[in-house]
């Protein structure tokens, strides 16, 4: 049975949304005590848009184009800014990034943690390696170059620095020796580690959250 003060989540999105999938799937088991509240994209064509509103989860599409008309150099933050403001809006407790493709900045990241709202992010990399875009690529060619023998995914919290806030959970994803692997199927073995692992993190978060609210409403 659902819990009568379920978990507010928002997810921010900005591709196929498959992440998102697993936790609208798991809504009914593992995270039977949380409600999407809302899934925010910052690309149009977004398919994760999509399966929000096959499962009748709100959605918002925020755009940065008109901001780097107004803005100028400044269009990151404000955009930021007003990305912070749409999501308070919902009351969340906590936002999961499920692949969104862009660096948030500390005019969102501050009102958010002075909300007291924790945000999570998977990175397809393990703690320290490969941080930013493209980590599957970079850990391949490291692979080829035998500077590595593994890679792995991990769910962290999200500060300031770029895939540097504390692991919440960390899988290990060995390299296959003799196996001519390319990155497409690389990227396949990683991603449906990525939807389990996803949920599991979103759980143990949404978890101590739910027992805070709970301390709170006693």
């Amino acid at each position: 049975m659902a819990d009568k003060y379920p978990v507010r989540i928002t997810v921010l999105i900005s591709g196929s949304g498959t992440n998102l999938q697993a936790l609208i799937d798991s809504r009914n088991d593992a995270l039977k005590n949380c409600s999407i509240v809302r899934v925010v994209s910052n690309r149009k064509n977004a398919h994760g848009l999509v399966r929000a509103k096959e499962s009748s989860v709100p959605t918002h599409y925020h755009n940065l184009i008109p901001y780097r008309g107004k803005y100028a150099d400044n269009a990151r933050a404000e955009y930021d800014k007003d990305l912070a403001a749409i999501v308070l809006a919902d009351k969340p407790d906590m936002v999961v990034c499920a692949g969104w493709m862009s660096i948030l900045a500390d005019t969102f990241l501050d009102p958010l943690a002075e909300a007291n709202v924790p945000i999570i992010n998977l990175h397809p990399a393990l703690p320290g390696q490969f941080n930013g875009a493209n980590a599957i690529e970079r850990a391949q060619i490291a692979w080829l170059e035998a500077k590595i023998e593994k890679t792995g995914i991990m769910i962290h919290y999200v500060i300031s620095e770029v895939d540097m806030g504390e692991p919440i959970l960390v899988e290990e994803i060995p390299f296959i020796k003799g196996v001519d692997e390319n990155i497409e199927k690389l990227e396949e073995r990683i991603h449906e580690k990525e939807h389990k692992l996803i949920v599991s993190a979103t759980r143990m978060v949404a978890e101590k959250i739910h027992e805070r609210n709970l301390n709170g409403l006693s």
